[in-house]
């Protein structure tokens, strides 16, 4: 499980997925499995979080890694190529992003 804290030495990455109401459900769907089977079982992986809003038109998704090489390799792996090229059909588009934690309230 994240916990978001200050003195948090390790990876943040938040990534946004542009969906319509028609695929969102596919598209967390997917996500699920990637954490379930792949994701959570890759080096240096601390925890995620998945989130909808209520539009059905964004899906976003919080994870920490212990380093940022973790999760670059985890991207790099065969099976986590195939699948974000599966859910990159399905969504608008998705972005992820490094991030820092600045402060916790």
């Amino acid at each position: 499980m994240p916990e978001i804290t200050t003195g948090f030495q390790g990876q943040t990455v938040i990534t946004t997925f542009e969906v319509t109401p028609g695929t969102a459900q596919d598209v967390l769907e997917a996500l699920v499995n990637a954490y379930e089977n792949v994701i959570r079982h890759q080096a240096g992986f601390l925890g995620a979080g998945l989130h909808i809003n209520d539009a059905q038109t964004r899906i976003c998704n919080y994870s920490q890694w212990q380093r940022r090489e973790d999760y670059l390799a985890m991207l790099r792996t065969g099976e986590m190529r195939d699948r974000n090229r599966r859910i990159n059909e399905l969504c608008k588009g998705f972005e992820p992003v490094m991030y820092d934690v600045q402060a916790v309230f």
